[in-house]
């Protein structure tokens, strides 16, 4: 019994480990730095123009630039974000958050992977301002879809609020993230905007910082690419 609850101790200080040096060094600034990296890599992927069609409807953008998954029969997932409205042409925000979770089961090991969550209405961006929403229980996630199903999941929007993204092999995939909890980090808000400012408020406020510019540009970049096999189609 007692080899068992220090196992259990050792799988839950690992996971915890893992957590602490991935973000230890994590500021408002240096989120937003490696969102910039985040949205150019994805925008070189060859698929790419599927996610560019996608937030082309969308509402508002979320990016996670690292999401670290570890486990060691207890599981656990944590990163950091910014979220940015995008309503007429014009960027809003951003408000930064935490999203996370924890599982229970056979799992060793741990990977890090950057996400981009494409929210496709205000009932989405409310999971983004509130103190605390479960994904999949408050709010409805999905996987986002790439190729045809792209074209489709913009046509029932309904389906989900939240629709989201990772890379792998190259190539865009889509990752559940049910059971993940989002809540706002008050500290990189305050950190960003030099003062107490609620999610509400900062994602009704123009993005004019010098510091978010880069990021506005890399995301209108990535809206920009369109379907090499639809251009030529309409042709």
């Amino acid at each position: 019994m007692r080899r068992s609850f220090a196992r259990i101790l050792l799988a839950l200080s690992i996971v915890i480990c893992s957590f602490s040096v991935a973000f230890a060094s994590a500021t408002a600034n240096s989120i937003i730095e490696d969102a910039i990296s985040t949205v150019r890599e994805m925008s070189k992927q060859q698929d790419a123009y599927d996610v560019a069609h996608m937030l082309r409807s969308s509402y508002a953008v979320a990016i996670v630039p690292s999401m670290v998954k570890a486990g060691l029969v207890f599981g656990g997932e944590y990163g950091e974000g910014l979220i940015l409205v995008h309503k007429n042409g014009k960027w809003y925000g951003p408000s930064f958050y935490n999203i996370g979770g924890g599982s229970f089961g056979f799992q060793i090991g741990a990977q890090k992977v950057a996400l981009l969550l494409a929210v496709v209405n205000e009932n989405g961006v409310n999971a983004f301002v509130s103190s605390k929403t479960k994904l999949g229980g408050d709010i409805a996630i999905a996987a986002g879809p790439t190729g045809r199903r792209a074209e489709a999941a913009t046509d029932a929007q309904a389906k989900a609020s939240i629709y989201s993204y990772s890379i792998s092999k190259g190539l865009f995939a889509g990752v559940s993230l049910e059971g993940s909890v989002i809540s706002v980090s008050v500290k990189r808000n305050s950190e960003y905007w030099g003062k107490t400012v609620k999610a509400y408020d900062a994602l009704k406020t123009p993005a004019k910082g010098a510091k978010i510019q880069p990021l506005l540009k890399a995301l209108n970049d990535l809206l920009k690419l369109q379907n090499p096999n639809q251009s030529s189609k309409k042709k």
